[in-house]
């Protein structure tokens, strides 16, 4: 077997020559990047990016992917370390891919995504000095999610996607989840064969607990429980209720929502409750106004929002979402629901002249379609909030909104997904004239 090259070999800091996968390299490393990497930079300028390290620290890094521009790396040895660095929680960190900051202090995960966001606002957004604020912290930086996604790991057992995001690595224990939702999914044994695909745990507020199984068998496996839980199979042939009922119901600021098994709703709800406060102290809500609500889910934003307006009109296409929506918004008399994609129902709504003052969006990861901002911005509210998970593609609709108009007045991070690289925002824009 050939050794690996020594860091200190004079020719691979040689800025003439190209990289090769499996070299070792010394690395400073400077900059938080979104994904949950560090960059650095190699002998030749080309940028390095590393994951579980930390700005400040120097390492010896061992290439494992070289392109034309940049590079991947991993940690060999750390000969400079961070203040910021702390032991990781879970004994499955590195392996399972679920988390990237167990080894940052709290504060620092909290400044990174502040970091973050503004630099993939100022890159991508092409918005120069945009208002970021300090990220909103969660309560809870542990044992916070009331929703996991297991698959089945072989031998009864149930895990975690690997870091490659193909291979499943069995668990015995995950600190991000709250005590319900621990307390249920190591009961649960699978046999191997019974076609199960997924595996999620729901938990509500209460400590009530709902099981939903998804498979590739039109009838569900046999599958004994020796506790209290709801457990729903989705085959290819529709739900079937196995034991208690299809929904969990969660608590937000005081009020009850009804959650359905594929239904999404925020892991979060401490920071869901922080989001809320802040959509309702800067959307400048009043009694004669039309609010737009792009993405309702189950009404979680809308619940609290049509009291403060005239009017609101929700969109929202999953006959999950819509059926909890109906159901925990149906005191209200001037709420419409349009149950279709945002790329119907907004084109529509404009065909028919509707005048719209206020808009929330939050769209999934990939954010907002052409189609949908181009009706968004010809319905020109004066005022839009961008709720968004992804920040990369927060930025590129955000650089279209600027084009369109639209100024941004403020840009919040919330730390709902502690331990991760995910950031979810809240940007609120003001339309020009």
């Amino acid at each position: 077997m050939t050794p690996s090259p020594s860091p200190h070999d004079d020719t691979l800091h040689d800025p003439t020559r190209t990289p090769q996968v499996g070299e070792v390299y010394r690395v400073v490393l400077t900059t938080w990047t979104y994904g949950g990497e560090v960059m650095g930079r190699l002998p030749d300028g080309r940028a390095v990016f590393v994951p579980f390290a930390l700005p400040g620290e120097v390492a010896q890094v061992r290439l494992t992917e070289v392109k034309s521009h940049y590079a991947r790396g991993e940690i060999v040895a750390l000969e400079e370390t961070s203040p910021d660095r702390v032991p990781p929680r879970c004994p499955h960190y590195k392996i399972c891919g679920g988390c990237h900051y167990q080894h940052v202090s709290y504060p620092a995960q909290l400044a990174a995504k502040s970091v973050i966001l503004r630099d993939q606002l100022e890159r991508i957004g092409k918005l120069a000095n945009p208002p970021v604020g300090a990220t909103v912290p969660s309560p809870q930086p542990w044992a916070y999610r009331n929703h996991a996604q297991f698959h089945p790991a072989g031998q009864g057992r149930l895990g975690f996607k690997a870091r490659d995001g193909e291979t499943v690595v069995p668990i015995e224990t995950c600190p991000l989840l709250d005590a319900t939702v621990s307390e249920v999914w190591p009961r649960l044994h699978l046999e191997d064969g019974a076609g199960i695909q997924r595996v999620h745990v729901r938990s509500g507020a209460e400590g009530e607990a709902l099981v939903v199984l998804l498979g590739e068998e039109p009838k569900p496996p046999p599958l004994e429980v020796d506790f209290p839980v709801s457990m729903l199979y989705i085959g290819p042939e529709g739900p079937i209720v196995l034991a208690g009922r299809s929904y969990v119901v969660q608590r937000v600021k005081g009020r009850a929502f009804r959650v359905s098994a594929h239904a999404f709703f925020q892991v979060n709800i401490p920071v869901a409750e922080a989001i809320i406060e802040h959509l309702l102290r800067y959307l400048p809500l009043r009694e004669d106004a039309t609010l737009l609500d792009v993405y309702a889910g189950g009404g979680l934003f809308s619940a609290f929002l049509a009291p403060r307006v005239g009017r609101l009109i929700a969109v929202e296409e999953d006959p999950w979402a819509v059926a909890d929506f109906e159901v925990n918004l149906a005191e209200y008399d001037h709420v419409e629901l349009y149950e279709a994609p945002a790329e119907m129902a907004l084109p529509h709504l404009r065909r028919r002249g509707e005048r719209v003052d206020l808009a929330v969006v939050d769209p999934p990861r990939a954010g907002l379609s052409r189609e949908v901002l181009d009706a968004l911005t010809d319905l020109g509210p004066e005022w839009l909030a961008y709720v968004s998970c992804h920040p990369a593609t927060l930025a590129r609709d955000g650089r279209q909104l600027h084009k369109r108009g639209y100024h941004l007045v403020r840009a919040t991070p919330f730390d709902m997904f502690p331990q991760t690289y995910h950031i979810e925002s809240v940007t609120l824009w003001r339309r020009h004239g």
